[in-house]
């Protein structure tokens, strides 16, 4: 009899403790790492693309806790200065999307590539596993600029073996009724559609395995 007691209570205390461990599981921490795109610059708290992705993910049911990395005007030589410093915060997943500033100076897109791959490189030493957001250079840039430059991105992952989200403004770009009037950054409207073709590439890499 007693034996059979002591059996039912070990068994309760496990489904008790099990139960309340899984209650208190930490949300998976996303970090959305990049530059005024990620920063939600020049709209109202609460319409930008880090709390537009919480949204979405939470309404499917995911635990999650999306950062803000992004610091407007920040450069790829940028993001890797801070990278360590954001990585402090021990994010599962990072968002990578740095680049258009580069671009938009005209910097040379051979040091675009090598900052990326460092901080690629960097992320994944560190646990997180990586979504690398792409970008496009702006067709006036010339036929030889854009073609180093757009190549970063596909050949970057390909290296690294992380999953690529070929074009951040899909969608979005080039569209003035999606963009607030300087024409480069997203309205709320906007982000909602970059938000809608981003989440299935972040689901994935929520459910697949760390490498």
């Amino acid at each position: 009899m007693y034996q059979r007691l002591a059996a039912v209570l070990a068994l309760t205390f496990t489904l008790i403790t099990g139960l309340s461990g899984a209650a208190v599981a930490a949300p998976v921490r996303i970090l959305a790492f990049g530059d005024s795109l990620m920063a939600g610059y020049g709209l109202p708290e609460g319409d930008g693309f880090v709390p537009q992705l919480q949204q979405a993910l939470e309404k499917m049911g995911r635990e999650v806790t999306v950062i803000n990395g992004g610091l407007s005007g920040d450069t790829t030589a940028g993001g890797l200065s801070r990278l360590d410093w954001m990585l402090a915060d021990k994010p599962d997943v990072v968002i990578l999307e740095l680049g258009a500033n580069d671009m938009l100076r005209g910097l040379n897109p051979d040091e675009a590539r090598a900052n990326l791959d460092a901080t690629i490189q960097r992320i994944k030493e560190s646990g997180a596993k990586v979504l690398l957001a792409g970008m496009l250079a702006s067709r006036n840039m010339g036929a030889d600029y854009q073609e180093r430059f757009d190549a970063i991105y596909p050949d970057l992952a390909a290296t690294h073996a992380v999953p690529l989200y070929p074009f951040f403004l899909e969608g979005v770009a080039a569209k003035p009724e999606l963009n607030q009037q300087d024409g480069l950054h997203p309205t709320k409207d906007g982000i909602a559609v970059i938000v809608g073709n981003i989440l299935p590439y972040v689901e994935k890499l929520l459910d697949a395995p760390h490498s």
